[in-house]
């Protein structure tokens, strides 16, 4: 037989995850992770497409029913691209088509878009996941490191890694739709630098307010996010990495106004109480905003992949929210640090890392999930 070409908008069957425009024509992958998702009964499948940027390329896998089997990036304008041939027609295989870099602030350019399939077989309907998931993070969560040798120390496209990532592995073992929000080198209440204008707290309301241009602003990125069209169960945060090592770096000053920020040491090297301040009071703020966007979800404070110098301050920032709001939703988790678990490249967490911060969270979650199933019977 041969192919029939479809635009995303025509197959019913079709699963987005990942925070897009609300389009599928076409299908615009904006953040780390996010994909096209179909249930496919074919003996070939194909897709179209389209790339640009000015320096950072988007890389894309191909994952067939959850195993990776396709990982390149790909150069500007449109592509065919062929996700399998020869394959038994009467076996359907689950397919993602998946952005595998995060959003790029830097690159205005930068743009990736699904436009069409084809295939010579027929779409099945998808299985119902048992749970939704978001993920807030920072370049741990974009999976910075999770490719290249250890030592490589190059900040490029490839570095990055949705696939051997904590988020996919926890959302995959808890069958779970899931969407992230990470950018490498930013924080709470600053990126690494000390920027305050990089913290993912300001642009969580928008569907990828990161991203600058013209294209992309045309394309909804900026626009208000929709949290009634997509609300998680489970809401994980790992961020505070960043925050901390602003501790290391001279002031920061706003180009724009002149503003200075600083988050400081004491002369005997721990953290200046006036500026930890900034971090925990943002970080109850964020706390806030969350559950009045997301009224019903379990949140999940997860830190430790690289350093716990922030820690008591993330508990600070969780108990004194519960304390101010009798809100029980909200916890913290400590994670296994890439020192015990494992390097990639950039010094980030390799995938080993990612692993056991998974069975870490992995852990946490069912518990949970058994806590309020039993909570649930009980009450009927």
């Amino acid at each position: 037989m041969e192919c029939k070409t479809y635009r995303p908008d025509t197959i019913a069957d079709l699963r987005i995850m990942g925070r897009t425009n609300g389009s599928r024509d076409p299908v615009v992958l904006f953040w780390t992770g996010s994909c096209a998702e179909v249930n496919v009964a074919a003996s070939e499948l194909w897709f179209e497409a389209e790339a640009d940027y000015a320096m950072f390329e988007p890389w894309i896998d191909i994952v067939i029913d959850g195993e990776l089997t396709q990982r390149f990036m790909l150069t500007r304008g449109r592509h065919r691209i062929c996700v399998f041939r020869g394959m038994t027609p009467s076996e359907a295989k689950d397919v993602r088509i998946v952005r595998d870099t995060q959003a790029m602030p830097d690159d205005p350019d930068n743009y990736l878009a699904i436009l069409s399939l084809s295939t010579d077989g027929r779409f099945c309907p998808l299985p119902e996941k048992q749970l939704k998931m978001e993920f807030i993070g920072d370049s741990i969560t974009s999976g910075e490191g999770g490719c290249g040798r250890l030592g490589e120390m190059d900040w490029v496209s490839g570095c990055f890694d949705a696939y051997h990532n904590y988020a996919r592995e926890t959302a995959d073992a808890l069958n779970a739709e899931y969407n992230v929000l990470s950018q490498s080198g930013w924080g709470v209440h600053c990126a690494w630098n000390g920027n305050i204008r990089q913290a993912l707290p300001l642009y969580y309301g928008q569907v990828c307010g990161v991203l600058q241009g013209e294209r992309n602003r045309r394309l909804g990125a900026q626009k208000d996010w929709d949290f009634a069209s997509w609300r998680p169960d489970l809401i994980v945060i790992n961020l505070g990495t960043n925050d901390n090592g602003a501790f290391d770096q001279p002031d920061w000053t706003d180009p724009d106004t002149g503003e200075i920020s600083s988050m400081r040491r004491n002369a005997d090297g721990t953290l200046c109480a006036e500026d930890l301040r900034k971090f925990t009071e943002d970080g109850r703020a964020f706390l806030g905003r969350l559950r009045s966007c997301n009224k019903d979800s379990r949140i999940i404070w997860t830190y430790g992949m690289l350093g716990s110098e922030m820690l008591p301050a993330i508990r600070e920032i969780v108990n004194g929210y519960r304390e101010q709001t009798g809100d029980r939703n909200v916890e913290v988790l400590q994670l296994p640090d890439a020192a015990d678990t494992g390097f990639g490249s950039r010094q980030h967490p390799g995938r080993s890392a990612h692993r056991a911060a998974a069975a870490v969270l992995i852990g946490r979650i069912r518990e949970i999930l058994q806590s309020t199933s039993a909570e649930t019977a009980s009450i009927s």
